[in-house]
């Protein structure tokens, strides 16, 4: 997979968020959107998931044939503190309806799924009882155990105490090798394995 960004900018009103932005992505490397808060991470992940249109430049997805925007979504992944899980799910009910969309990635299922987050008692507890840390687990397992060739994670480790970034470290050594991987962050532990960096401030 690759993404190419070509000139690329985003404004809201009058404001630009980023521009001048050319770049390319391809599978096999991890890259790092940083910036503090408000700085644009998100909105350029927005823009490289298709969510949002550019407002100037191009951006152009391929996998030996080029992909169109609208039908990026078929091929990535993403967590980001912003997504919402339907609170009325339990566990199990949450990993069955994401994973109708989705492929699991090779040589996990529902059940070792549980067991990788480590939720085995609350495999049947409703979502709207989960604590903040492990609904973010569940947002990062469910995106890194898809069978997706790009993974796009925006801020990771959020709401993650000292034992879960450990479990997030080891869910990236498992589930990253032979994709594309693009983390927006400004927190060294969700980053400092990436082999690639952009700044989004030199884009201003």
């Amino acid at each position: 997979m690759k993404i190419v960004l070509n000139n690329v900018g985003r404004r809201f009103n009058k404001e630009w968020i980023f521009r001048n932005l050319s770049t390319e992505f391809s599978t096999g490397n991890s890259y790092a959107i940083l910036g503090p808060n408000g700085s644009g991470k998100s909105t350029l992940l927005s823009v490289l998931t298709g969510s949002l249109t550019l407002s100037e430049g191009t951006l152009l997805f391929s996998d030996d044939r080029e992909i169109a925007v609208e039908d990026i979504y078929t091929h990535i992944s993403l967590a980001a503190p912003y997504l919402e899980l339907v609170e009325t799910f339990t566990l199990k009910e949450i990993i069955n309806f994401h994973f109708k969309f989705k492929n699991f990635a090779a040589g996990v299922d529902a059940k070792s799924l549980i067991s990788i987050l480590g939720l085995e008692k609350s495999a049947n507890k409703e979502i709207k009882y989960f604590s903040s840390g492990m609904k973010q687990r569940t947002k990062l397992a469910l995106a890194c155990c898809s069978n997706s060739p790009i993974l796009f994670l925006d801020e990771p480790t959020s709401n993650l105490d000292v034992q879960g970034i450990t479990w997030y470290r080891e869910l990236i050594e498992n589930f990253t090798k032979d994709r594309l991987t693009i983390i927006g962050s400004n927190q060294i532990q969700e980053y400092d394995f990436c082999t690639k960096q952009i700044q989004i401030a030199d884009f201003k």
